[in-house]
């Protein structure tokens, strides 16, 4: 079990897709993403295996949830700066968490 203290640790932010690219030398199919989090946390990059539910037109301007505070991962020739948030069905595709409402980006998620 987290502790509170440990939770809070963790930053969760809502941001806009404003670009999306074929990501052709992942493992498994995915997306690269360019994510606009607000001034104070600025552009930020991600992959993501989300092609099965998702086009690269249906991503474009989509707000999302991500951690915003993990350290860089290097995935084959790219490197993610968060990670998107989505809920994994038992064949692997994912449904993007997003607020019902379009937001400031940067919000945090509490």
């Amino acid at each position: 079990m987290l502790t509170w203290e440990e939770f809070d640790k963790t930053e969760m932010r809502v941001g806009t897709i404003v670009e999306v690219n074929d990501f052709p030398n992942a493992r498994k199919p995915a997306f690269q993403l360019t994510i606009d989090f607000g001034e104070t946390i600025g552009i930020l990059k991600s992959s993501a295996q989300i092609t099965k539910r998702y086009t690269k037109e249906a991503l474009t301007g989509r707000q999302i949830v991500a951690v915003v505070n993990f350290p860089k991962k290097q995935i084959a020739n790219f490197m993610s700066e968060c990670l998107v948030l989505g809920a994994v069905g038992q064949e692997g595709d994912v449904i993007l968490l997003a607020p019902d409402f379009k937001v400031e980006n940067g919000l945090r998620i509490g």
